[in-house]
């Protein structure tokens, strides 16, 4: 018998038997829901029915456990889901997984045993990494049927055919929270590796974390490496002083080129390996796009349809002028912070303490300014209604860059091109660098730890006393929602004990911060990049105050991801996606930035004094296109892809179309046997 024979109903029954099984038997926790203590019990049921029930019937067939609560607490649902489940909709999803020669393929149940090498059983399939996305796949795709006009229980939260449940339940607030649960004793093991070891544990990071948190710490590694040459330039330039300015130009902005095109081969060449090269702008819709239940033109399957065109509209003729309106404001406030600077300079005793009030009140514009920026940047990208993911977060990373590219280096562009103060100039950067990466590695580390020292303090006292309670009285703490217990949906779910881990790392994990995606740690980094190569020329030693700030961003990330914040969901990315256009974009800038510094330095302008100033502005011009020019032919012979990669999807592709021709084949020759029963001898 294969490893693969299994009954299919005979998981469903055991599934929907769980209230009789042992604890022990309980299945482990993938993600934990949240839902408010305030919602009516047809709410409640219906949130029930919509996770449990038949596919068939709007549900997503998934496993609930219930924790044990206080009638003042809100009631948190442990979800997971049968090993019939996982493969049903890993094939759903299309999922990649490496099969017994080592290749990474589409994986389908039919073929289950190729992907099971000797040794291997269905359960080891799957990472927990995998199984969550499974699980939150499930959860978000939950959509409304022809007969959900709203939420019960709640007449004015309309819903439409085809919209995600899930979503709108987390807009309303019905679900308050949703995340998965930190696997501690492999999170220990990570953590060591991780912190103690100078080589990043890439594969582990992805196989516990997904795809995307592994990529940006490849690429922070990878970036802190490429630092080193340029940190050597730079203490030699300022050890042995001498008039290396044209160098150090020259070599920056082919430093940065190399540094970017090699990078986008590097991600390529992990794309494949970890199966997420192929994914394209056709993916799945993610969960919160809205549209009409239609039958999608390419798989011919039925999910929601919008109009392009609509998207378009909204991002050109309303996102984009909200954007620019926004960058023109942050302008404004970057001069008036200038001007009344200038303006208070003037003062007179005892009025000259008056004088960093200006700059003091300008920092504090541009964090409210960023704060409210990315709620708006957020808003604006959600209701364009993008299809996929990848498209959500190219859009949102592309007006985030926007407005951060004024809010931090339009001051500099100001002082260098129109104050022309070169002393000036390295001094802000010195400043601005220096200070954002102290109050990055303080508000990102130190402050949360010690929040959440006192805040796990507390919680651990609470649940001792709830323990005790509970084990006192556990009449007091069973399932409890507004209506008669007899009809109280929660009953048909089992319980956990009080003292289960599971419990207790869902209080404690409940009360972390929440990890917002990469957003902010690429944004980090993207500042750094401008203030490390738009002004080298300047400031040459700003690539040594990057690259220590790198070694201990490494491990002050990882700290957070381990230690201070929730479990992220896993999420599959095939590269950094907006973010390498915008680095390529502050690398071809900087082309620009460090020839107008040259053209401006008084030590270089000496040396073509017998110049006229036409002449002497058309020389930089010049060089200014030759580098471009350098830029330009470095991007066209470094190819995105190394050969072994290009050879092995040609290899891949002409497998699958022999496959096709072969199936083909063997159903053409079917269909002939049983129409002429038999094949005549020749004559």
């Amino acid at each position: 018998m294969s490893r693969t024979d299994f009954s299919v109903e005979d998981e469903r029954v055991a599934a929907n038997e769980m209230d009789d099984e042992d604890d022990e038997k309980l299945p482990p926790t993938y993600i934990v829901v949240t839902v408010s203590k305030e919602i009516p019990v047809i709410t409640l049921a219906w949130i029930i029915k919509k996770i449990r029930g038949n596919k068939r019937d709007g549900g997503a067939e998934l496993v609930l456990l219930q924790q044990p609560r206080s009638p003042k607490e809100d009631y948190v649902l442990h979800v997971s889901a049968t090993r019939v489940k996982f493969l049903e909709a890993a094939e759903e999803m299309e999922m990649m997984k490496e099969d017994g020669l080592g290749q990474m393929r589409e994986f389908t149940v039919k073929q289950l045993d190729d992907f099971l090498p000797a040794g291997m059983g269905v359960e080891d399939l799957f990472t927990v990494a995998d199984r969550q996305t499974i699980v939150r796949h499930e959860l978000e795709n939950i959509r409304a049927l022809p007969e959900d006009n709203h939420v019960p229980g709640f007449p004015t939260v309309t819903l439409y055919e085809g919209q995600s449940v899930f979503s709108v339940c987390r807009k309303e607030k019905i679900i308050t929270d949703v995340y998965p649960l930190h696997d501690k004793e492999h999170l220990k093991k990570l953590g060591q590796k991780w912190f103690l070891t100078k080589k990043q544990p890439f594969e582990e990071i992805r196989l516990y974390f997904g795809e995307a948190i592994a990529l940006y710490f490849t690429f922070l590694g990878y970036y802190t490496t490429f630092l080193v040459v340029p940190v050597a330039i730079g203490l030699l330039q300022m050890l042995i002083p001498t008039d290396g300015v044209l160098f150090l130009c020259t070599f920056n902005v082919v430093w940065v080129t190399l540094m970017l095109e090699f990078w986008r081969r590097k991600s390529n060449e992990l794309a494949f390996q970890w199966g997420t090269i192929g994914m394209t702008s056709l993916d799945e819709p993610r969960a919160n796009f809205q549209g009409t239940m239609e039958k999608d033109p390419i798989t011919g399957k039925c999910s929601p349809q919008y109009p392009r065109y609509l998207t378009y509209v909204k991002m050109y003729c309303v996102s984009l002028p909200i954007v620019v309106l926004c960058m023109i404001g942050a302008f404004f406030v970057m001069l008036s912070s200038f001007w009344i600077e200038n303006w208070s300079k003037t003062f007179e005793e005892p009025y000259q303490y008056l004088v960093p009030v200006p700059s003091i009140v300008y920092s504090v514009l541009v964090q409210v300014m960023n704060n409210y920026y990315r709620k708006l940047a957020t808003f604006l990208t959600e209701w364009e209604n993008h299809r996929t993911e990848s498209q959500f977060y190219r859009h949102k990373v592309t007006k985030l860059v926007l407005f951060e590219f004024v809010n931090n280096f339009m001051s500099l562009f100001y002082i260098a091109f129109v104050i022309q103060d070169m002393n000036n100039l390295r001094s802000q950067l010195q400043t601005m660098l220096i200070t954002s990466q102290i109050l990055n590695n303080f508000t990102e580390t130190m402050m949360p730890l010690v929040l959440q020292y006192w805040s796990k303090k507390i919680m651990r006292t609470q649940k001792k006393v709830f323990v005790d309670n509970w084990k006192g009285s556990k009449s007091l703490y069973k399932s409890t929602s507004t209506g008669d217990q007899g009809d109280d949906p929660l009953n048909s779910l089992p319980m956990l004990e009080a003292d289960d881990p599971r419990v207790l790392a869902a209080e404690v994990e409940g009360g972390m911060d929440v990890y917002e995606e990469t957003f902010d740690d690429y944004l980090e980094l993207f500042i750094q990049f401008g203030y490390v190569f738009l002004f080298s020329s300047v400031y040459p030693i700003a690539a040594l105050w990057a690259l220590l700030n790198n070694i201990v961003e490494i491990r002050a990330d990882a700290f957070k991801l381990c230690q201070i914040c929730q479990r992220p969901m896993s999420r599959r990315v095939k590269d950094i996606g907006a973010w390498q256009r915008a680095f390529e974009v502050l690398g071809g800038l900087s082309i620009v930035t460090n020839c107008g510094i040259l053209y401006l330095t008084p030590s270089i302008r000496e040396k073509g004094s017998h110049l006229s100033q036409t002449e002497w502005l058309f020389l930089f011009i010049v060089l200014e296109h030759i580098l471009l020019g350098v830029r330009y032919v470095l991007h066209i012979s470094i190819g995105d892809k190394p050969e072994w990669v290009r050879v092995a999807m040609a290899k891949q592709n002409y497998e699958s179309r022999q496959a096709l021709k072969h199936e083909r084949e063997q159903r053409n020759k079917r269909l002939l046997t049983r129409k002429f029963r038999s094949i005549p001898t020749a004559l």
